[in-house]
């Protein structure tokens, strides 16, 4: 997988002089690999000093490009590019801290886990989770849905029964749709009771292809 951030856009959380713009590398031109070496040095160092809260990167993977971004507790968000990649980094500058920055290194372990899934040869992630951005009843149903085994499918219905909820099937639909961990927090393998996909996060193509990888294998 590759990591598809545009170089060019400012670090969110950092003062804009930090941030090489279009017009900068006109007037200062860089050898090839440069601008992504002085960046994985920036994130180094404000690892170092403590000023990096969010660490995030972006991978190619068959649903389309997904956005991780972790804490020191643990991955705490997964999005799609449907959702806006500039939307979600703005949502975690003001959720979580200002202290935004790519960092890909510090994502190397989970972009090798979600690799390993799409590729079929990973069932289960073995990752730390941070389920800050969510609370109350929508962390609990978060919580319990890596209990869907892989290739299985449960009902909203099933779920709220799970989480001794039996009455709140639309309270699970809320959490499944605000799920900030989707792929790794498997809240595709949740369906309508009658069958029907229901929503998805990501759209509903992406959770018909999940759940056909998981099927295939």
């Amino acid at each position: 997988m590759t990591d598809t951030t545009d170089t060019t856009a400012a670090e969110p959380g950092l003062p804009a002089e930090t941030a090489a713009s279009t017009d900068d590398a006109d007037l200062f031109p860089l050898e090839a690999g440069a601008l992504d070496r002085l960046r994985a040095r920036l994130a180094e160092r404000a690892g170092e000093h403590g000023l990096l809260d969010v660490a995030y990167r972006t991978i190619d993977t068959p649903v389309g490009p997904l956005l991780l971004a972790a804490t020191q507790a643990g991955l705490v968000r997964v999005a799609f590019e449907r959702e806006g990649f500039d939307a979600v980094l703005e949502a975690l500058a003001a959720k979580l801290s200002p202290r935004v920055l790519r960092a890909p290194r510090r994502l190397d372990a989970v972009a090798a886990e979600v690799e390993e899934y799409f590729a079929g040869t990973r069932r289960s992630f073995d990752l730390p989770l941070d389920y800050g951005l969510s609370a109350g009843f929508r962390q609990l149903v978060q919580r319990w849905l890596p209990h869907i085994g892989y290739g299985q499918t449960r009902s909203y219905r099933e779920v709220a029964e799970f989480v001794g909820s039996p009455r709140a099937v639309r309270a699970v639909g809320s959490a499944c749709a605000t799920n900030p961990l989707p792929v790794v927090v498997p809240c595709h393998r949740v369906l309508r009771t009658d069958g029907g996909l229901g929503g998805y996060i990501g759209g509903l193509d992406a959770k018909e292809a999940l759940l056909s990888l998981e099927a295939a294998a």
